[in-house]
């Protein structure tokens, strides 16, 4: 291991790093990450330089130890900038748990899932083509769906015998065969979608900067759904964990109104004005609300 390979990065206040390791995990086979021993693995690429990292507590610090690659240090500096991203560091969540702390049904998470940080997807080509993946299936399928897409089509790091993939390119994706996404039993409109977005991703008619520069919700919403295989439930779930918009609510998700009738917050699933009064309590953490709201769907 070489010194100038690891770096440090303080632990914000209200942050728990187990927390979240467990919610990546939550016993789904995502393949582009690993868990093992209170430490995740990752690959990843920025630009043409593939890194393989772990990320793991020590003190007061995250430390980020490079297994693979030579960074320099813009790299490292890029890698920090990522895991910092990934798992919201910079954000203070003391207002939101107040919030929480005023709903009776609520007030528990504020305890029982204290330091968990919505994480993030900061590539909105994946973050797309993940949401394209899901939906209408199960996440158990949707993850077998993706480790397959990811296996065939995308970059790959082996080190000390495991392999740790990377998620392919919209280049790579773009010149996919559509009977062979067939056989790996996406539905034929998942599989046109697919190579569709790595096409208008391949071709600069859509990037996350130019959904960055939009200049609110309504006009990033309306800009992403401009494309074939988005709907508003996929541009707000990518606005939500790519550019963290507090605004990003997947509204209909079957995930979020399960946990709603769980909690007695609607009766039915078509209760849309009971949605919106207790969304517009959270004003400003409204994805926060949601994600709370899908971790509590998974227990330890």
């Amino acid at each position: 291991m070489q010194e100038n390979h690891l770096m440090l990065i303080p632990r914000p206040a209200l942050f728990s790093f187990q927390e979240c390791i467990w919610f990546l995990n939550r016993n789904y086979d995502d393949c582009l990450h690993t868990i093992r021993d209170a430490t995740v693995t990752k690959a990843v690429a920025f630009g043409s330089n593939d890194l393989l990292f772990k990320v793991r507590e020590e003190g007061a610090f995250l430390r980020i130890e490079v297994l693979s690659g030579a960074p320099d240090t813009a790299l490292k500096n890029q890698l920090v900038d990522y895991v910092t991203f990934w798992f919201d560091l910079e954000r203070d969540i003391t207002p939101f748990y107040q919030l929480l702390e005023t709903d009776p049904k609520l007030a528990y998470m504020a305890t029982d899932y204290k330091g968990l940080r919505l994480m993030g997807i900061e590539d909105l080509f994946e973050v797309l083509c993940w949401s394209i993946i899901g939906q209408q299936i199960n996440l158990t399928f949707a993850y077998k769906l993706k480790r397959r897409l990811v296996e065939r089509y995308g970059r790959k790091i082996e080190y000390a015998g495991e392999v740790h993939f990377i998620f392919p390119d919209p280049e790579v994706l773009a010149g996919a065969d559509l009977a062979e996404l067939r056989v790996m039993q996406f539905s034929l409109k998942k599989a046109e979608y697919i190579i569709g977005m790595a096409n208008v991703f391949k071709t600069g008619m859509l990037s996350r900067e130019m959904i960055v520069n939009e200049p609110d919700f309504e006009a990033r919403q309306k800009k992403l759904t401009s494309f074939k295989g988005i709907g508003v439930w996929t541009a707000n779930y990518a606005l939500m964990k790519s550019l963290r918009d507090s605004a990003g609510i997947p509204h209909g998700d079957v995930g979020l109104l399960k946990a709603l009738q769980h909690h007695n917050f609607i009766a039915d699933r078509k209760e849309s004005t009971k949605i919106n009064v207790l969304l517009s309590r959270f004003k400003g953490w409204e994805s926060y609300l949601v994600f709370y709201l899908w971790r509590s769907l998974a227990p330890k």
